[in-house]
Formats: C-alpha cells, structure tokens, sequence
C-alpha cells in the first residue's frame, strides 16, 4: 500500500470517517521532514509530516505522537493535537498560522510556566527515547537530575562528537572536565521534573488566527524546567518579556544564568555533531565560561 492510501486509511481508523484526500500543498515543518496540509474531500483538513528514512529512526513519530498528547493535555498553551501515526508519518490537526498578538511574548511565558506547573512529577526522562532532531535522545527514567544531565545529555553528546575526533582534542578534554564539576554548576535541584517541549526555538513556534502563542516539533521528556529556557535563548525569538512573565507565575531559583549557559550547551554540541564543524567554537566557549 502506497503511503497516501496508508495515511488515508490510518485517519479513517482514528477519526471513524472515511478519508480521501482532495489536495495537498507542501508546508514548512519540521526541519527533518517532508510537511504538507492535506485537504480532504469532505473538507477536513490535516498537517502531516513524513519521514523517507524513517525506518532509521524507529519510533520518531510514535514518540512525537505522544509528546504531543501530553502537551496539549493541560490545555496551558496551544499545541496541535495530534490525530494518528506510522513509521513514517505524524498527522495532526491543522492550525493557520497569524500574526502574533501585541502580548505574545508575555502569553507564551505564562503558558509554558502553567504547562510546567501542570505537569510535575518525581522522575527524570520519558518512558521511551526520542530524537532531538536526528540525534537519538536518551531518556531513561532517573531519580537524580544531575546525574541524567551529565550521562544522558552532555555526556552523550561528547561520545558521538568523540567518534568524529581524536581523544586530544580540546573540546573533548575540557568537556571531560565540565563533566566532573557538574556537581558545583548544578548544585543540589529541589524542584519537581516537569514535562519540557525540549526544542523550543523560534522555529518551533508561531502564532494562530487570534494571535495566540503555539509550540510543535518537541523532542520532550520530563526534566528541570530551566533546561527549556536554555534552547529558547539559543537562536532568539523569546526575549526578557517571555522570561519576565514566566517568573510571575513561577519565580526562577538563584543562580539561573549559569545553568542555563549549561543547558544551551547541549542544544550547542547536538548542532555540532548534526552540523559539523560551525558549531565548535560556540560549544568551546560556552564549556570555557562554565569552567
């Protein structure tokens, strides 16, 4: 069965009305993906991302799928829900993008501090691995934040850039280094895991009809909350304001800045290991301001 028929028939089964597709436009979505709006014959309309190497990349859309789900659950701040997958595509309801509303910035701290709040639990990590981007992201649950930022986030990304390099390379040497000082950066996290977009650019973000903040693309998993705002700083898109009215709602713990610069590093050393060599400086820097 050709992919069309399968995504027909895969709408079909969630929505219990049968599906043809009328016409199909590409859309942008999603760096990874190939994205279209798809009209049906009745009228209903669908964002769906497909994947033509999907195959190497098992579970990318049913861990998307379900990012989605838990997102959009509290109802904090707008997300596409998502209506059915495969192997390789994600179909989710479509929203037109607007123009952002002269409080956007201020909508989209609030939301996401009510979806964090919303969203806290005890544990680390997500019941299954994800990608950041193409990049396997690991997520097994874990008790202790420090130790699951260290092993499966910086460390992680340190050993795919190791197989690129030699074991001399001063990336590699300091970013050892900022590994076993991790403890003094981080220090002792009381607060809860909350459940992160976890990629939450400028890129992953829009505004709907009425102007309202909505997020998508996530690579989610439950962890410190102050790891969103180290991806949200990296390209721009959200400045003080959306920081500022996050805090009214949820006071940052002293001592933010820092960590943040250590969350951004990861974004930082995954665009390294995705995109090569552009990416080396700003990861250097950033682990030589940490040390």
């Amino acid at each position: 069965m050709d992919l069309q028929k399968r995504i027909e028939s895969a709408i079909s089964s969630s929505t219990g009305v049968k599906a043809h597709f009328s016409e199909s436009r590409a859309s942008y979505g999603g760096c990874i993906n190939d994205s279209r709006i798809v009209i049906l014959k009745d009228g209903r309309q669908f964002f769906i991302k497909t994947h033509n190497a999907a195959h190497n990349m098992p579970g990318i859309f049913e861990s998307e799928y379900e990012a989605l789900l838990l997102l959009s659950e509290p109802e904090a701040i707008h997300v596409p829900r998502p209506v059915t997958y495969g192997e390789d595509f994600l179909v989710m309801e479509r929203f037109v993008e607007g123009s952002p509303a002269a409080d956007w910035q201020e909508q989209m701290g609030r939301g996401l501090a009510k979806l964090h709040i919303a969203t806290k639990q005890d544990r680390f990590g997500f019941n299954r691995d994800n990608y950041l981007g193409t990049t396997k992201q690991i997520n097994t649950w874990q008790e202790n934040w420090l130790e699951f930022w260290r092993e499966q986030r910086l460390a992680w990304q340190l050993r795919l850039f190791s197989t690129k390099t030699d074991t001399s390379d001063p990336l590699l040497v300091l970013g050892e280094k900022l590994l076993q000082g991790l403890d003094e950066l981080i220090g002792t996290i009381n607060e809860p895991a909350v459940f992160l977009h976890g990629d939450l650019w400028s890129g992953n973000a829009a505004a709907n009809e009425k102007g309202e903040p909505v997020i998508y693309d996530p690579a989610s998993y439950y962890g410190h909350r102050e790891a969103e705002i180290g991806m949200m700083r990296m390209f721009g898109g959200f400045g003080p304001r959306c920081e500022a009215a996050y805090a009214e709602v949820w006071p940052f713990e002293a001592g933010l800045e820092q960590r943040v610069s250590l969350y951004r590093l990861y974004h930082e050393l995954n665009h390294l290991n995705l995109f090569g060599r552009s990416y080396y400086q700003s990861c250097l820097s950033t682990i030589q301001s940490l040390l």
